[in-house]
């Protein structure tokens, strides 16, 4: 294989912070490239150096490309020499169709005048490339995520890519649609494309990737070849973070108390097709100190259930009793589900988690002003005594609680969300894919804490669609599917096996 890219010595700066100190990398024509590295070591900074995001001029260093020096001043130079980056935040247009969405910028038209015909047919040619069977003229928003990805991967391939960049491209999809991805770059490998993909899922970075560079805190620790040398999930570990890790999920003394929340016969309806039921019948029960997972393939129920249960926030027609301390509770508003005792943190949490546009502060007292105010008038000097003293337990790396939320790294925005939520006192807390797209080390961080709110007799409901993260951490799980529990199992009794079987044969 001839190098088809060489960045060498790239150096970026941020007022106040390096975020690229003398990076190098170099990507094999025809490879699959990991870069691995924790939320905010630099890797969607290097790479948005590389896709014209950041231009020529505005970082120190070399981009070698096809064995030229480039220089790309915006993304339609870097595009124009076929290097395509897929962000984790998909750049579509839900209310468009695939086909529309496809050619957006790169329209089949003359004369200003879109020819449909060629649209529609260089749609479906794109789409059997990427495997998928969708009319051209379907509405984005119709379609799960994972085919979402799909279609951006299939709008690459309209640009004549050559060099094709993935930024967490399986984070916010179910192990078969990561799955189907996967095995579409191996095919798009097969047919001389290149690809760079960032993640923090490594059994699927060992899977596909010929070479592995991690990054830490801005700088090339090490560069792996996986077909001459073994590299494991350990070794990658290691770089990402330091030191060595141990363990996955921190160890834990289960010390189970009384029950706390109960849950019978609840049903859920959807909130628009009102002849479809979401959820159905479903009881359950936490004690304190008790950390209860729900697994499922995505679109089981699960969050829908979850967040019926916070304030009746989804679905309509909702039917059945929730009992804390063995009395009824009102969950009919997120205000009474809050005075009660529960806590959500969501899956989603730049939609619905956080403000990302304001500060730390003002992020983790918003559920619950009261307490740092006094006649309905918020006391700045309490609410920062409340923010600091989050950062400081929580360990938020920050240089400061007034930091813009929207500008912390992945892991440390989950942080945040968590401190929003335990500043209510909760003596049950939902979370919602909590260590979804963050990195092993912010993964352990969250894990602690988890087994710290457990130790303190809270009791935890733990949706996860990672099994491994389910299995490393519950006590007791509930095994969901379409909309109901087709199973429980105490953890000591359960496996990916037991729980999938569990799925498939209901």
């Amino acid at each position: 294989m001839s190098t088809l890219l060489e960045m060498r010595s790239i150096t970026k700066k941020f007022p106040g912070v390096k975020a690229l100190d003398d990076v190098s990398i170099t990507v094999e024509e025809g490879e699959i490239h990991a870069i691995c590295g924790e939320n905010g070591a630099g890797k969607s900074t290097l790479m948005k150096v590389l896709s014209g995001v950041y231009p020529a001029g505005s970082y120190d260093g070399e981009i070698h490309y096809d064995g030229n020096l480039a220089a790309f001043r915006n993304i339609s130079d870097s595009e124009n020499q076929g290097i395509i980056i897929i962000h984790q935040e998909l750049a579509l247009i839900p209310q468009l169709s695939i086909a529309e969405n496809i050619f957006l910028g790169n329209e089949q038209a003359n004369k200003g005048i879109v020819n449909w015909r060629k649209t529609f047919s260089g749609t479906e040619t794109l789409l059997a490339k990427v495997g998928l069977s969708e009319a051209p003229s379907t509405r984005l928003d119709t379609l799960g995520v994972g085919k979402q990805q799909l279609v951006e991967i299939a709008k690459a391939l309209s640009k004549d890519v050559r060099l094709l960049i993935l930024d967490e491209p399986t984070a916010a999809l179910s192990e078969a649609d990561s799955q189907v991805l996967l095995d579409l770059m191996l095919e798009l490998k097969s047919k001389g494309v290149t690809c760079i993909i960032i993640s923090h899922k490594l059994n699927e970075v060992r899977k596909v990737a010929d070479s592995v560079t991690v990054i830490r805190d801005g700088v090339t620790v090490s560069t792996m070849n996986t077909k001459v040398e073994t590299v494991t999930e350990d070794i990658i570990v290691r770089d990402m973070v330091g030191r060595e890790m141990g363990a996955r999920y921190p160890s834990r003394e289960t010390k189970l108390g009384e029950p706390l929340l109960e849950i019978n016969d609840w049903s859920v309806w959807h909130p628009e097709q009102s002849e479809r039921q979401v959820i159905k019948n479903i009881n359950m029960s936490v004690r304190a100190g008790e950390v209860v997972g729900i697994a499922g393939v995505m679109g089981a129920g699960r969050t829908e259930l979850a967040m019926s249960l916070f304030g009746k926030s989804y679905g309509r027609n909702i039917s059945g009793s929730v009992k804390m301390h063995g009395k009824p509770i009102d969950v009919s508003s997120v205000g009474k589900a809050i005075s009660t005792g529960l806590a959500y943190v969501t899956e989603d949490r730049k939609s619905l988690g956080l403000i990302l546009d304001d500060n730390i502060q003002r992020n983790i007292t918003l559920a619950n002003l009261g307490n740092v105010s006094k006649a309905g008038v918020i006391v700045e000097a309490e609410e920062t005594k409340v923010a600091e003293h989050y950062r400081s337990t929580m360990n938020v790396r920050t240089p400061s609680v007034f930091q813009t939320v929207g500008n912390l790294s992945g892991g440390n925005q989950q942080k945040v969300v968590l401190s929003k939520w335990l500043f209510t006192d909760p003596e049950v807390l939902i979370l919602d894919e909590p260590t979804r797209g963050i990195d092993v080390g912010a993964k352990f961080e969250i894990y602690g804490i988890i087994n710290n709110l457990a130790a303190q007799g809270k009791g935890i409901v733990f949706i996860s669609s990672e099994m491994p993260e389910l299995l490393g951490m519950c006590d007791r799980i509930y095994v969901m599917n379409e909309g109901t529990f087709v199973g429980e199992l105490a953890a000591k009794d359960a496996s990916q096996e037991s729980i999938m079987s569990l799925i498939v044969t209901d």
